[in-house]
């Protein structure tokens, strides 16, 4: 595949040194245009018009079969993300049958209509039928989208409280995250910016005098029960992130000053989806690639060998280090939750 994207490059790199030769020749001073398009040019063009049209054609099928990721629809680790995977597929495949049909047209016709001597081009002024029609159709279909995406959305951050959802604060900062969970009372202490004190490791900015406070626990690495509902508070202590989970199917931006929210339940394991078929051809991939680059991966320090891992993302460039901006997210039962946060050490007896 590789190979084909440069021949393709290359060969479109000498169409256009090609066209700009052309246009220095034609801008020369005193010389004269002789390029007059006649019947062979304009068929030949019009042939040019339809290899383009099935280049089009075999360039898209080749992306959806070797790039296109579709095998993560079926990776969705929450329980709202098969209704966002469902809306992305319908919105796919519309643009697909547009692009088909409305592609096929534009080229069609340019082949069709090409100049030819004798020929008069037929002007059609107006028509209310056809005019009703291809606007009434895309009405139809992106006001069908947006209800939809709607609903979807509306399914997802309408939080029913009687399901006793967990509450956890994501800490955004150039360019790492912290979690704080909200404790044995589910209730977040207050915490603003102005509070942060280095020295005394508060980094977070936490009330010490707020009482909801004290059975918070703030962690660097997100722990989360399968089948518990999760309602996530963000905030950012500098610039605008995005707290971005991609298996959840979950991204709210993180923004200086106010309190952003998400909310999803996981519904598979870090083990079960370390299980899932696909996920396994990705790991065997990105590991035979690194053994490829053996020598160079362990001089850097890293482990060599890859292993699946939830992840919480920054999706915004939010500086130099952006690419480094990640959190690991595990999955697991109830029991193994609650003994992980039995190690746990809570906010006052973490401050110096």
């Amino acid at each position: 595949m590789t190979a084909l994207l440069t021949i393709i490059i290359v060969i479109f790199v000498a169409v256009a040194i090609w066209q700009m030769v052309k246009i220095f020749d034609l801008a020369q001073v005193g010389t004269t245009n002789t390029q007059v398009a006649d019947d062979q040019d304009n068929k030949i063009n019009g042939y040019l018009m339809m290899g383009f049209l099935v280049f089009i054609y075999v360039i898209t099928i080749l992306c959806f079969w070797y790039i296109g990721d579709l095998p993560l629809m079926s990776n969705a680790a929450s329980e709202h993300g098969s209704e966002v995977d469902n809306l992305m597929i319908i919105s796919m495949v519309v643009i697909f049958v547009v692009q088909t049909i409305t592609q096929f047209l534009l080229h069609y016709f340019a082949f069709k209509y090409k100049g030819e001597k004798g020929k008069k081009a037929f002007f059609y002024a107006d028509n209310n039928t056809l005019e009703f029609i291809w606007t009434i159709i895309p009405v139809i279909v992106l006001a069908g989208l947006i209800i939809y995406g709607l609903f979807t959305w509306n399914d997802i951050m309408n939080v029913d409280e009687d399901e006793d959802p967990m509450v956890i604060e994501l800490y955004a900062q150039q360019f790492s995250w912290k979690a704080r969970y909200s404790g044995g009372d589910n209730v977040l202490g207050k915490a603003n910016v102005r509070l942060i004190d280095i020295d005394r490791a508060n980094v977070l900015g936490v009330d010490e005098e707020d009482p909801n406070a004290q059975d918070d626990v703030i962690v660097s690495e997100l722990h989360l029960p399968v089948g518990q509902p999760v309602v996530f508070k963000m905030r950012s202590q500098d610039v605008l992130h995005s707290a971005y989970m991609p298996h959840f199917r979950a991204q709210m931006n993180c923004v200086p000053g106010m309190v952003t929210q998400f909310a999803f339940t996981p519904t598979v394991t870090t083990e079960d989806m370390r299980q899932n078929p696909d996920i396994v051809k990705k790991v065997k991939n990105i590991n035979d690639l690194r053994q490829e680059r053996k020598a160079e991966i362990e001089e850097s320090g890293q482990e060599l060998l890859y292993e699946f891992d939830y992840l919480l993302l920054c999706n915004k460039i939010c500086g130099t280090s952006h690419y480094n901006m990640q959190m690991k997210i595990i999955v697991e039962t109830q029991e193994e939750f609650d003994a992980w946060m039995k190690e746990q050490t809570t906010f006052p007896n973490s401050l110096n």
